[in-house]
């Protein structure tokens, strides 16, 4: 709005603040720029998401103090409802072993690996997401939506993300979904140590289960969904022009996914080169 009519923020705050305390001026500031952060990422930051944020630009506040102010605003962020177990669970109880055993922090990128797949409801029917999310920065290396639950999907969705990592992890965690339990399935991972959830118990895959929440909550729970094509705009949209690349994550120090993992591999470089 300021550009638009050629002031100066500097200047509007002059005249905004004019005759009042110091204490008084910082704290209306600071509100300033929780309704700013709040507005930028979509109403979808809460008090510890806007802390970090302003502590990065270099106001020291506690996050105690943002909840009072996002209060005193009339804002806050938008609830997530628990995830529920969506997926049919395959007659290979006994012989599927959880490897990952809820260790969901590895040291490097591309050792351990989630898949999951959800339901969204559209006006023509449901059409399924399935993602694969590397456990080291949270971020969705590869997502396909599709109309129905075929393990060609899936198949060909592992494919396309051994392409463009160029590597293969340690290990790879799913549900025990009959798409995860195929011989297909079985046969594209070779090589890879296979990991499942237990029966009807969603937090072993915690991690990708939430992702799908997140961007319902965030995003796809927004929106009537007419079509299959809306979907996946919408999805494209959220996946690579929003949570990979510019959302920051609690878990990634409150940077976005791509950046903790550019950061991680820098880091590297730089060892390299010294040696």
């Amino acid at each position: 709005m300021l550009k638009r009519i050629g002031l100066s923020k500097s200047g509007y705050y002059r005249h905004k603040f004019k005759g009042l305390s110091k204490s008084k001026e910082r704290q209306l500031k600071i509100k300033d720029l929780i309704m700013e952060i709040w507005e930028e990422s979509q109403h979808l930051y809460g008090a510890p998401k806007i802390t970090a944020k302003l502590r990065k630009m270099g106001i020291q506040i506690s996050e105690r103090t943002v909840g009072k102010y996002m209060k005193e605003l009339k804002i806050r962020a938008k609830y997530c409802k628990p995830f529920t177990v969506t997926t049919r669970d395959s007659n290979l109880n006994n012989k599927l072993k959880n490897t990952l055993d809820e260790q969901f922090n590895p040291e490097a990128p591309d050792t351990i690996w989630c898949i999951d797949t959800t339901y969204i409801p559209t006006k023509e029917g449901f059409v399924y997401l399935t993602s694969i999310m590397d456990l080291f920065s949270r971020r969705i290396i590869s997502w396909d939506l599709s109309t129905t639950l075929e393990t060609t999907n899936i198949i060909s969705l592992i494919n396309k993300v051994k392409a463009t990592r160029k590597s293969n992890p340690k290990i790879i965690h799913s549900d025990r979904g009959s798409q995860f339990t195929s011989k297909e399935y079985c046969e594209i991972t070779a090589g890879i140590t296979r990991s499942y959830s237990k029966k009807a118990y969603p937090w072993d895959n915690a991690c990708i289960e939430s992702f799908h929440a997140i961007i319902k909550r965030e995003c796809l729970n927004e929106y009537n969904i007419s079509s299959y094509n809306k979907a996946r705009r919408l999805v494209f949209s959220y996946i690579d022009g929003f949570y990979n690349t510019v959302r920051i994550h609690s878990h990634c120090g409150y940077i976005s996914p791509l950046e903790f993992e550019q950061t991680y591999f820098d880091k590297v470089q730089k060892v390299n080169k010294a040696a």
